[in-house]
This record gives structure tokens, sequence and C-alpha cells, in this order.
């Protein structure tokens, strides 16, 4: 989300300066690539960059690309292969990622209501949804063009310029509604009559609502921390002197909320962590979010008080336990030996990190599996030739 804010405020500057710009996406990978689809890199006429589509192999090459877009007024794709070691121009030895990247480059139309910029700036203004972005990076002929988008949200809105009169809107639709519903990326090929297609499903899901339960120091170096991943942190506390927003400039917001005041101001969040250092505060939301749908709570502290907590909680809540089962994190945190604020604010994002992407986290050399999971294509991707040849650049 952080990346695609740095994109917005980039692309409003250069509108507001008249500075003609494109837009290099990541729409589809074979293999190992250092970014997966959804990778996006602005580029100015004048060759400024903002956001990456690769650890920096690419970025040079696809600059120059771009800025002839802009010329173009055209949009085109460009294939990097960087599995042939013997390439001219040694991208294979290069890159070592040993995948192959298509990259979209699109002129962007500032008066487009539709073009992918401001299409995701109106996702992120129609609140907390996930939403599915297809767009056509592929096509066969004019019945639809190249830069084409439709994007749905999990309520069921639906916007874009992919035409519902189009042949395969229907079923594009379909496979939209059921890549959202699983939450996980394709590529699809349509291969019937005039509009035959390839389109990236992109998975786009809104910032990570972490709510911090205590304003001590030790919290500050981790709200910093999960604020530069764009998650939306809240603190709350029940001490004025320390729920202050000067002391957590990063936080979304800063509360004071007395304890016998949590179990109706509490926040909303998807992940919860109880730093309060107070026994008592700790105990009131953990009551709390016995019922709550927050789907991870870390716990500061030694087992032996969870264990006291949870016999407290079953004074009331008989089965605190099962509730509180496969949500619970205590002690917080991985196992990487922290001592210091910092390094404890390290330990327990990295771990909220792993739960959210569903890993076991753990070192990835000993991991049997590759780092990213492959898309789900019904059709392989054409690897023709290291820069594809239909580019017109």
């Amino acid at each position: 989300m952080n990346e695609l804010q740095r994109l917005l405020q980039a692309y409003d500057a250069h509108r507001a300066a008249g500075q003609a710009c494109a837009l290099a996406s990541v729409v589809d990978v074979a293999g190992s690539a250092y970014r997966r689809p959804g990778a996006r890199m602005l580029v100015t006429d004048q060759g400024e960059l903002t956001g990456a589509i690769s650890g920096g192999c690419l970025e040079g090459d696809a600059r120059q690309r771009a800025r002839r877009v802009i010329q173009s007024g055209r949009p085109a794709i460009v294939t990097y292969d960087s599995t042939d070691p013997d390439d001219d121009l040694q991208f294979g030895a290069a890159l070592g990622c040993q995948g192959v990247v298509q990259i979209l480059l699109e002129p962007l139309d500032f008066q487009n209501p539709y073009n992918p910029l401001e299409l995701l700036r109106r996702w992120t203004q129609l609140g907390e949804q996930s939403a599915v972005l297809a767009t056509v990076f592929s096509a066969a002929n004019t019945a639809v063009q190249v830069g084409e988008r439709l994007l749905l949200t999990t309520g069921g809105t639906v916007l874009g310029n992919f035409s519902e009169e189009a042949e395969s809107y229907t079923q594009l639709l379909a496979d939209a509604r059921a890549a959202l519903a699983a939450g996980q990326p394709a590529t699809r090929h349509y291969a019937a009559g005039p509009a035959a297609m390839r389109v990236s499903l992109e998975i786009l899901r809104p910032p990570v609502r972490l709510a911090v339960y205590g304003a001590g120091n030790d919290v500050q170096p981790l709200v910093k921390l999960a604020s530069s991943l764009g998650w939306r942190v809240e603190v709350v506390d029940g001490r004025p002197a320390q729920a202050q927003p000067g002391r957590f400039p990063e936080a979304h917001q800063v509360r004071v909320v007395p304890l016998a005041q949590l179990a109706t101001q509490a926040p909303e969040a998807d992940f919860s962590l109880l730093m309060t250092h107070n026994y008592y505060y700790d105990l009131a939301v953990l009551q709390h979010l016995l019922t709550a749908p927050t789907r991870y709570i870390g716990l500061l502290g030694p087992r032996k008080k969870y264990e006291r907590l949870l016999e407290d909680l079953r004074q009331h809540t008989p089965d605190a336990a099962e509730r509180l089962q496969g949500r619970l994190y205590s002690p917080v945190g991985l196992n990487l030996g922290a001592e210091t604020p910092e390094e404890i604010a390290l330990s327990v994002v990295a771990e909220m990190q792993a739960v959210l992407a569903g890993r076991p986290a753990g070192f990835l050399r000993d991991s049997p599996h590759p780092i990213h999971p492959p898309l789900h294509a019904n059709v392989p991707l054409v690897t023709d030739n290291r820069v594809d040849a239909s580019c017109s650049l």
C-alpha cells in the first residue's frame, strides 16, 4: 500500500507539472523473479523513476522503452528472459533470477478516469475492500485492446474500461470472482473467436489493520516498522501521558482508552498486540478479543503470564482457551535472539508477516518449496524471445 501511495503522489505531482508519464507493470512471471505481478514503476518523459519492477536489473532498459512508449502513445509488452546464460546482453548472467518476466508499458492519459493509476486510486477510495484487477496484456486483434481493465471488489463494485459487450466479458468476470474468492492471482488465456487475449488477475488487498495496546517506549520502533510496510497501525493505552500522537508519528491513530471503556472503544483490527506491561489491562483486552474476529493476538511476556491470564479468563469464560486457539501467540515473535526494542520489533513484525502470508517462517535455505508459489495459469508463458518483437519500439 505504501508503494501505491508513493506512485499516486508522484503521478499527481507530474500531472500538475504537465510532465508526460508511462507506467511499467509486471503482468506475468514464469520461474523465479525478484518482483511478482502487480509491481509497478512510473516513468516520466525525462526518465524520472518512482517504484520498481525488479531488484534494479530491468529498470534501466524498461525506462528507455517506457520513454519511447510515451512518444508513440501506444502500449507495448516487453519480455525479459533470464533463463538463457548465452544471451547477447547477458541478462541471464546479470539477473540471476532464472525466470521470464513480462512487463506492460503504457502511456498515461491524465484525462482518462480509467487509466491504471486512477483506477487504483478509485479502489483505495472505496474503503477497506479486497479486489481483483484484471489487465489485458496481450490481444490478438482490435476486438480487445491491450491495457483494458476490469476491477472487481469484494463488495461487488465493478469498475474499469473493459466493455461489457466484449465476447469474453462474462467469462472474465467469472474468473475474476473465482480469483478473488480464492485470494490467488492468476494468468488467464482466452482463445475463443476475435477476443483472443491474455489477462493478468492481480489480487489487491487493503492495508493490514494492526492494534497495538500499550504506548511505552518499546512500542515506538514496532509502530515505525509496521507502518513502513503500509500497515494501518492504531495505538491504544489508558495513560494520557503515554498515548500521545507526537510519540508515534507513523501511527494512523493514537487513542487514550481507559480500562473500563475497552469493551466499547477497542479498535477493530486484523492483528492485535498486547504490549501494555499492565496485567489487568492485558486481561481486559484479552476478554474483549475472545469474541472479536482478530486473526492474530500477540502477547508480550513469558508463558507463565499467559497461563495466569488464561486462568483468570476461564472464571468468566470457561472455553477461553478454545476461543483463542490458533490465534494467540505467546511468547510473541520469532526466535531471533532479540534483546533490544528494535530487535523485538523485528521479531514480532516478522512473525505477523509470516502469519499474514500463511508461511511457517524459518530459513529459506531449508525450504524445499519455491520462494513464491507459481501463478495459477491455464496456458504456459510465451517465451519465444528475450525481448518480445511485438514491442514495436
